[in-house]
């Protein structure tokens, strides 16, 4: 098995781990598609069952290293149907999100976004997802597959509770009328505006809006989960087909494919947390390294789900473990979720392992670890136990490569 075999063979079972594809908790009748799912396998797709619907994990003709590349290099396009989008309508739409969240909604431009978390009475992050405050009156929500579930229970229990106060709310979930794509990679301006009219280079990072796109109306955001600058495109179902292959087609640049596996090993070298992995019930944002997403109004009011002991954590008693990178210094297996890490000179553990992969851009191992916050510092030397063996890591800053968002000026 040559190399680059070898290291697809390594992406594709750390994938397999970091997104829980190994045993499924759903019966093949249970696992959805997604409206692009015979384009997937007509592109050679090979597919797995991930938040309850069948995804593709990379392309008979792509391997993951190769998909990450192209991502880097030009762009990709990720079939992201499987999120969880929704609408809120109503005049208190504003005060019902920031009862859930930490996000400073009401301060936000008209169409500019904000990544946010969803906290529980403890601190603790339920999930994490990205809340839009349109023009159009209402707010659209993405949220994460794999939260589903307990996200719905979490925005209709709380809905109930505001309509039984007499407040103006309403929810829209749109898994069946709205597929989801990420253009990922620093052609996909270029590749875009061909197919749109109004000037793409106008529209800055985490700002959205609404966008004829192959004769259908879709909701263009310019953000993504690859460190890269490239759009979400939220497109009618019986057009979402169409809107892919004419992509696919475009002469402006090469644009691929790509599935779950590229997607981790790029979110991993920005940084990027992968809920059940990285963050947590159990994880503040403080600790998670993601108190920057409380609103300064948000932290003067202290109105969010477990605001006391996260802004007591912000003030008067830092946690006890932060999210850090790591960086491998030696060779070796990559270090995977629930590696252990060991201080490099008093040989104690100080903390876990959440993430990690080789790096295809840095071609070194990284990964993402909690640790006990005194061994936080950059530059901290550790040690990964891996099968038995240890293997030298040292503390860095993430993310492990620049991002490339496409953000305005500095005035």
């Amino acid at each position: 098995m040559n190399i680059g075999v070898r290291k697809t063979a390594c992406l594709v079972n750390i994938t397999r781990r970091a997104f829980h594809l190994s045993s499924s908790r759903y019966s093949d009748n249970q696992i959805k598609k997604t409206r692009l799912h015979s384009l997937h396998e007509g592109n050679g797709g090979k597919m797995v069952e991930f938040g309850g619907y069948s995804m593709p994990v990379l392309y008979k003709d792509l391997s993951i290293t190769d998909s990450h590349l192209t991502t880097r290099e030009k762009c990709s396009i990720f079939d992201v149907s499987h999120m969880l989008q929704t609408v809120v309508r109503g005049k208190d739409r504003i005060e019902f999100i920031e009862s859930l969240t930490v996000a400073d909604v009401q301060g936000l431009q008209e169409n500019q976004g904000s990544l946010t978390l969803f906290t529980n009475d403890t601190g603790g992050i339920i999930d994490d997802l990205i809340v839009t405050k349109t023009s159009n009156d209402y707010l659209y929500v993405v949220s994460n597959a794999g939260c589903r579930d307990k996200d719905l229970q979490l925005m209709h229990t709380q809905l109930d509770a505001f309509k039984r106060r007499g407040k103006d709310v309403t929810l829209e979930h749109l898994d069946d009328t709205f597929s989801l794509i990420a253009l990922q990679g620093p052609t996909a301006q270029k590749v875009l505006q061909k197919l749109v009219k109004y000037n793409v280079s106008e529209q800055y990072f985490m700002f959205s809006r609404l966008a004829d796109v192959c004769g259908t109306q879709c909701r263009i955001t310019r953000c993504g989960y690859t460190g890269e600058d490239g759009f979400e495109i939220s497109i009618p179902n019986d057009k979402v087909v169409e809107v892919v292959e004419t992509l696919l087609a475009s002469t402006e640049s090469k644009v691929s494919l790509a599935g779950l596996g590229a997607r981790d090993s790029l979110r991993l070298e920005a940084g990027l947390c992968l809920y059940g992995n990285d963050i947590d019930e159990n994880t503040t944002p403080v600790e998670a390294a993601l108190t920057w997403t409380i609103g300064k109004a948000r932290r003067q009011r202290a109105d969010f789900k477990g605001a006391s002991i996260i802004l007591k954590q912000l003030k008067e008693s830092p946690p006890t473990k932060k999210r850090v990178g790591l960086r491998a210094i030696s060779g070796g297996a990559p270090a995977r979720s629930k590696v252990k890490v060991i201080h490099h000179e008093s040989k104690q553990e100080i903390g876990t392992v959440t993430s990690g992969c080789p790096s295809p851009s840095l071609k070194q191992n990284i990964a993402m670890a909690y640790v006990s916050t005194e061994a936080s510092k950059i530059g901290t030397k550790v040690i990964c136990e891996i099968r038995g063996k240890h293997h030298e890591y040292e503390v860095t800053k993430m993310p492990f490569i620049p991002s490339k968002y496409f953000m305005p000026p500095k005035k």
